[in-house]
């Protein structure tokens, strides 16, 4: 590799090489991801699968919904879950003295 003295080049010719090296190491990401996926699969028909039966529907991996647990009990429509930061409206029902349970869903 030959070396490049940076102090000889102007700023035009330093923002095309920053350029040039920016678009070299994003060509050199993408190939190298490419080999691997191609190792992955070929390992995966070697075992007898596909490597999307190995990694799974990429949908259901995310987070899943919880369902509500806790239900408003002068709005219906409003519930949650249990996790999180706890609504309003639960603060001010255990201010009131009630408990969590008084708010359960049945």
């Amino acid at each position: 590799m030959s070396e490049i003295n940076l102090d000889e080049l102007t700023l035009d010719e330093l923002k095309a090489l920053r350029k040039d090296v920016e678009k070299a190491i994003s060509s050199y990401e993408k190939r190298k991801k490419q080999e691997a996926l191609a190792k992955a699969e070929a390992a995966a028909r070697e075992a007898g699968f596909s490597l999307s039966e190995l990694m799974g529907d990429p949908s259901t991996r995310k987070g899943t919904i919880n369902p509500p647990k806790y239900r408003h009990p002068e709005n219906p429509e409003t519930t949650w879950s249990g996790r999180g930061r706890q609504p309003a409206w639960i603060k001010e029902g255990l201010n009131d003295g009630k408990s969590l349970e008084d708010f359960l869903i049945k």
